[in-house]
């Protein structure tokens, strides 16, 4: 019988010469994952919660120095190093290209979180609470996660499966730029596209052709699925 194989490898392409390191990619991920919020006292321990974070940099040399932005989300690696190393099989990979965590299954060995080179999984440590009424703001397509498992960027696959549903019901493939993560639809400079990769037409296929763009620690053979593009150029497309 011949392996089935998806339509879909979802990545996202990032403009660092659009990012002004606004934060709201920051704010819409933890708004629309019911991501804990994290007290002073827990931020001290460097037990944050965010699965989105905007590292900061200089670029040039003093007095001509330009402060640069780089929003890091899990790269949803093809050869992830968190995937080998979890003894559960909680963090897999999916056919359409998508580094999964399932919750329900994590014991929190922590494994994947020290595997990642990219530092962007986090631990629960703490039974966190919404006191009412915040609790209404929690979206119900997303479990609230108990103490003692790892989380991290999902690239909203809540929504991709509700855009996949109702492609399905009406026998097509999901249309470009129907389904977006909360972080890309939320930039007010668009700096963040987020699309199919496997369609060459697509406008994130299309921009992570860019002589431009680059991966985080590609030298590590992680393949990951979130090109960024270098400061200097912009693409019309």
């Amino acid at each position: 019988m011949e392996k089935m194989t998806s339509p879909y490898r979802w990545g996202m392409v990032i403009d660092l010469d659009r990012c002004t390191g606004c934060g709201a990619c920051v704010v819409a991920c933890q708004a629309e994952n019911n991501v804990a919020l994290c007290d002073k006292k827990e931020i001290s321990e460097g037990r944050g919660m965010q699965w989105l974070r905007i590292e900061r940099f200089w670029a040039g040399e003093y007095p001509d120095v330009r402060v640069r932005f780089l929003p890091v989300l899990c790269q949803h690696c093809h050869d992830a190093p968190c995937e080998p190393v979890c003894p559960v099989y909680a963090s897999y990979h999916n056919p359409d290209g998508l580094n999964g965590q399932v919750y329900n299954r994590c014991v929190g060995t922590r494994y994947c979180g020290n595997n990642c080179p990219y530092a962007v999984r986090v631990f629960n440590f703490y039974p966190h609470t919404w006191p009412q009424p915040l609790d209404s703001q929690l979206s119900p397509d997303i479990t609230v996660r108990s103490r003692g498992v790892m989380e991290k960027c999902t690239f909203c696959v809540q929504r991709i499966r509700r855009a996949k549903e109702e492609a399905r019901g009406e026998e097509r493939v999901i249309r470009d730029g129907e389904v977006q993560p909360a972080c890309s639809q939320t930039c007010p400079s668009e700096a963040l596209v987020f699309g199919n990769l496997a369609d060459p037409r697509s406008r994130v296929s299309r921009l992570s052709r860019s002589p431009r763009r680059f991966q985080l620690l590609e030298h590590l053979g992680t393949h990951p699925s979130v090109y960024y593009l270098k400061g200097g150029g912009r693409e019309h497309v």
